[in-house]
């Protein structure tokens, strides 16, 4: 079984407390039917994103090297990467510059896609909720190369462990391989299973849980 150091418990606890994480039966966007629910979009106030930017501050700073500056894709890393730079500027003491991308272009003021720190020259660690198909996360990419600079790492919320393209690995796993960058996850599936597993009383999710991962989980 995995085992759950503090910092993975205390993010579980978080997120569960907070509504991020839920057990019931969900219909994803995809239509599968998944035992569980996880949404960083319900964190809307400023004490949980601090609380939220500390999180992921901490495993910002496990990075070796820590990357020069942060990179927020729209939507939702956008404030991940404010409440990331806002929470280790405060650990740390050191003020770690950032960006984000625009939708679109804009074609007047200071124009391009681009909004921010600039990125030229840096390695770049990118911020997000969750990969699915890593769509945005390759637009990210994309972008900070066109910048000058090196996407050099992604952190994310949790890693799904679900099946990817490839129908073997992970789509995190995935991304790493072809992007050449490392990816890190405040939390894992597995690391969800440990949490109902140490705390006993959860044996129907913990089942319902098992079940969806033997159908969709990742082989490698």
């Amino acid at each position: 079984m995995t085992q759950l150091d503090d910092r993975k418990r205390n993010f579980i606890d978080f997120a569960l407390a907070a509504g991020v994480l839920r057990f019931g039966r969900f219909t994803l966007k995809s239509g599968r039917e998944s035992p569980y629910f996880f949404n960083l979009g319900v964190i809307a106030s400023g004490a949980g994103l601090g609380q939220l930017g500390g999180f992921y501050a901490q495993a910002l700073q496990t990075l070796d090297p820590v990357p020069d500056a942060l990179f927020g894709p729209a939507y939702k890393g956008i404030p991940l990467a404010v409440a990331t730079a806002c929470a280790y500027a405060g650990e740390t003491g050191s003020d770690m510059p950032l960006a984000y991308n625009r939708k679109e272009a804009k074609d007047h003021g200071e124009g391009g896609r681009l909004v921010g720190a600039p990125l030229e020259g840096k390695r770049v660690c990118i911020v997000d909720d969750v990969v699915t198909a890593g769509t945005a996360v390759r637009e990210a990419i994309g972008l900070i190369r066109e910048a000058g600079a090196t996407p050099a790492a992604l952190i994310v919320a949790i890693d799904r462990e679900e099946r990817g393209r490839s129908g073997k690995r992970s789509a995190i796993q995935e991304l790493a391989a072809e992007e050449g960058i490392t990816v890190k996850a405040l939390i894992s599936f597995s690391d969800v299973l440990a949490w109902l597993e140490e705390s006993g009383s959860h044996a129907e999710e913990r089942a319902a849980l098992l079940a969806y991962r033997r159908q969709y989980g990742a082989k490698a």
